[in-house]
């Protein structure tokens, strides 16, 4: 058994002038997730990171994520590490980040994504 969402989901956060737009989508396949990222991105074209993670299939075996330009392993790592050790299915996860003039270490980014 594994889990998933019930329904599409937004929130918002800022931090330290850094606009954070989290998003999470329920999916059924590799496609729908590339065809709602391409819609985020393209609302959201000048945000300055859109990064993703998402596992699709009952058996978990397809899992791709992106730190979209933060730093390699920083932002799209950490979230598919959330949605593995939550056992979810079938979810993309997006988060838009608007930059506020704060570079975060590489040891902080991860704990904001």
């Amino acid at each position: 058994m594994y889990n998933s969402i019930l329904k599409n989901g937004k929130a918002e956060i800022e931090i330290k002038k850094s606009i954070f737009i989290g998003r999470a989508f329920f999916v059924k396949s590799e496609e729908e997730a590339l065809e709602i990222l391409k819609d985020v991105k393209e609302i959201e074209r000048s945000a300055t990171h859109n990064c993703h993670a998402y596992i699709i299939g009952e058996d978990g075996l397809t899992q791709r994520y992106s730190d979209d330009g933060e730093p390699s392993g920083t932002a799209g790592v950490p979230m598919l590490e959330v949605l593995k050790k939550e056992d979810m299915r079938n979810v993309l996860v997006v988060v838009t980040r608007y930059f506020g003039g704060k570079t975060w270490s590489r040891w902080t980014c991860p704990r904001l994504y």
